[in-house]
């Protein structure tokens, strides 16, 4: 069965964006031997992707092709007013464990936990994610959207791996208990 990973960044003081949003600082990371920091690996082993709908309108925001075509995408937003205007894309009311038993069951690979903050807690609540890599940037942004709301349940992890890039990032691969 499918496996919920949650591949993501954060600066080293803990944030996976600025207050408003923004990913800019990630841009900022030089990267003269133009890294992947282990994405194109990780994307292939990946057929779809779930994302809070704050995440989704920041993806839609960059201005570029929807990047994820080839897997099926969930919005999750309770939000009747959401407008979905990607291909291969569908919003998902809530979030259970029911609902993502279903959502494992119909994939042919992993799924992706894109985001953000908030949806990454209600997985952490529901135990569901099963593999978390993270690749700590070597930037101390003060203040930001946090990667673990301070009302995330407590979660012990193991130590899959780690490697170190020339740029100075972490990636950091922990598997649930």
């Amino acid at each position: 069965m499918a496996k919920i990973r949650l591949y993501i960044a954060a600066s080293l003081d803990g944030f996976i964006a600025r207050e408003n949003g923004s990913l800019d600082w990630l841009n900022d990371l030089p990267n003269p031997d133009q890294l992947d920091y282990g994405y194109g690996t990780f994307i292939s082993e990946i057929d779809t992707v779930l994302m809070g709908r704050k995440t989704y309108e920041e993806i839609l925001g960059f201005g570029v092709e929807w990047p994820y075509s080839d897997c099926t995408s969930y919005v999750v937003s309770s939000s009747e007013e959401l407008k979905i205007s990607t291909p291969n894309t569908k919003q998902l009311m809530n979030i259970d464990l029911p609902a993502l038993e279903g959502l494992k069951a119909q994939s042919r690979a992993d799924v992706w936990l894109v985001g953000g903050g908030s949806l990454i807690s209600t997985f952490l609540d529901l135990k569901a994610i099963d593999e978390i890599m993270l690749c700590v940037i070597p930037v101390i942004l003060g203040s930001g959207i946090p990667l673990f709301p301070l009302n995330s349940k407590e979660t012990a992890l193991e130590l899959k791996s780690t490697e170190a890039y020339s740029s100075g990032a972490v990636m950091l691969t922990y598997t649930k208990k």
